[in-house]
């Protein structure tokens, strides 16, 4: 199977989903830990992009949003966030592959945003913005590399999301909250209403990020916070994402922030940041430590360097990569939602669906654990606590349709976390305990950093195994009605 096909997102039904520091163009100046562009005419990356080359894909749910054409490799983001205005000033520098010889480059981009300069490779580039589409006058070779320097300023604005969840009532992409702090919710997409994008899960990259704003603010996202300084009453955070992230994975948001540190007992560095005016761990955030150590005695050792959670003005939860956004609500907060959303580390971030037909394989099993935590908790067997799930599951496929074939404009309902979990049990109480955590312990290290769609898990479930399971999968997965449960 490909390691850089890239896929999925991950939520939590469970939950709800969920500058300027602007960029130098002397590479010499970008942030500690930024890979230097280079171009090269050969197929292989330059060594710093490597982990980061994709197998692009049209995503086969919402083909409108992203490109196969575009195989990014890394976004470098200096972004500065101007409360009193609702202005976010950005410069950003990509580096891509292109995966076949075209006229124009395809991303996506909000209109919202205006564009004061665009070059590629250093050179001016004809352009133009309609709707959410950025196409690019420039020629591109197939295998090189190549990188677009842009500037824009102005208000982003949430997109329509394609569900009828409670949680994606304001949209998708970049929130402002009436206290003119930000966040972002982008699965399944929504990351082109704030930098330009190639918005689809099969696409990964490595990413920095320059976050400037007036002090006491602080500027949160993914990664490693490798530097902060103060100068002229503004504050710049600097993030170094270290593993590909898909860009529904990505989260940035700015507020007046405290920061708390702490570590697992395996020694996963932590930090919680969390609104200045409350208290420094709301709700369930203390027990992030707990939660890494738990979900590594079933899962193995967490899959990166660091984890985080920022506290965000919103009702969701989203299992943005080394950076939870957790929604200032009791649910969102609370230790299960924790724990979901950790889980979604070694299913969704680490190995993530190649298309948003199978966000099944994200939900499912971070919701599969998440019940076996729930189930510990109350000191009752798993499968009981299956058979409490399984009294609903049923209304929800058939409002939503299966798991792996669901209502394009319900995305992230129920169907796709609580069916998926009844399958989980049911395969382990047919392969036992043994074979099971075997399986949920080997796939996501067998495919780090990588992507999968439903054949090729599938396949290597039934390798793994031994067993012959396509009718299994496909009742559970594709059926449009529950599958009976001894």
């Amino acid at each position: 199977m490909t390691r850089t096909a890239r896929l999925l997102a991950c939520s939590a039904l469970a939950l709800a989903l969920a500058g300027c520091g602007a960029l130098a163009t002397n590479p010499d100046a970008l942030p500690s830990g930024t890979p230097t562009p280079t171009s090269t005419a050969t197929g292989t990356p330059a060594g710093p992009y490597g982990s980061a080359r994709s197998e692009t894909r049209e995503d086969s749910v919402y083909p409108d949003v992203g490109d196969p054409l575009v195989d990014a490799l890394h976004y470098d983001l200096g972004l500065t966030w101007e409360p009193a205005e609702d202005r976010l000033t950005g410069d950003q520098r990509l580096v891509f592959r292109a995966t076949a010889d075209a006229a124009t480059i395809p991303l996506d981009f909000n209109e919202d945003l205006r564009i004061s300069a665009l070059t590629v490779d250093g050179e001016p580039a004809a352009h133009e913005v309609d709707g959410t589409h950025l196409t690019i006058r420039h020629p591109v070779t197939k295998d090189r590399q190549y990188t677009l320097a842009l500037t824009y300023a102005g208000t982003p604005r949430t997109a329509p999301a394609p569900s009828q969840r409670s949680d994606f009532t304001q949209g998708v992409g970049w929130s402002i909250s009436d206290d003119h702090e930000t966040s972002t919710l982008q699965e399944p997409y929504g990351a082109f209403t704030w930098y330009a994008v190639n918005d689809q899960p099969a696409d990964k990259a490595l990413y920095d990020f320059t976050l400037t704003v007036d002090a006491p603010w602080q500027g949160v996202a993914n990664g490693e916070l490798t530097r902060s300084t103060k100068t002229g009453g503004r504050t710049t955070n600097r993030w170094h994402l270290a593993e590909p992230a898909s860009s529904y994975l990505v989260t940035v948001a700015f507020g007046d922030y405290q920061r708390t540190d702490l570590e697992s007992a395996s020694g996963v560095p932590i930090q919680v940041w969390a609104p200045a005016d409350g208290e420094a761990l709301p709700g369930g955030t203390g027990t992030a430590p707990e939660a890494i150590d738990w979900l590594e005695k079933s899962l193995g050792p967490y899959p990166f360097d660091t984890f985080g959670i920022v506290v965000v003005d919103n009702d969701s939860g989203m299992e943005t990569q080394t950076m939870v956004t957790l929604g200032d609500t009791p649910y969102s907060l609370s230790p299960e939602v924790v724990v979901h959303e950790a889980a979604h580390h070694w299913y969704g971030d680490t190995v993530t669906p190649a298309d948003w037909s199978d966000v099944w394989m994200n939900e499912g099993m971070a919701m599969y654990l998440q019940g076996m935590w729930e189930a510990e908790q109350e000191g009752v067997p798993v499968a009981e606590k299956m058979d409490e799930w399984a009294d609903f599951e049923v209304s929800l496929r058939a409002g939503s349709g299966p798991p792996a074939a669901y209502d394009p404009k319900q995305f992230g309902d129920g169907n796709i976390y609580y069916g998926p979990a009844l399958m989980w049990q049911e395969l382990r109480e047919q392969i036992g305990d043994r074979r099971f955590f075997q399986v949920l312990r080997e796939w996501p290290a067998a495919q780090e950093n990588g992507n999968a769609d439903r054949e090729e898990y599938w396949d290597w479930i039934e390798e793994t195994t031994g067993e012959e399971l396509s009718d299994f999968f496909d009742d559970w997965l594709l059926g449009e009605k529950t599958p009976s449960r001894d």
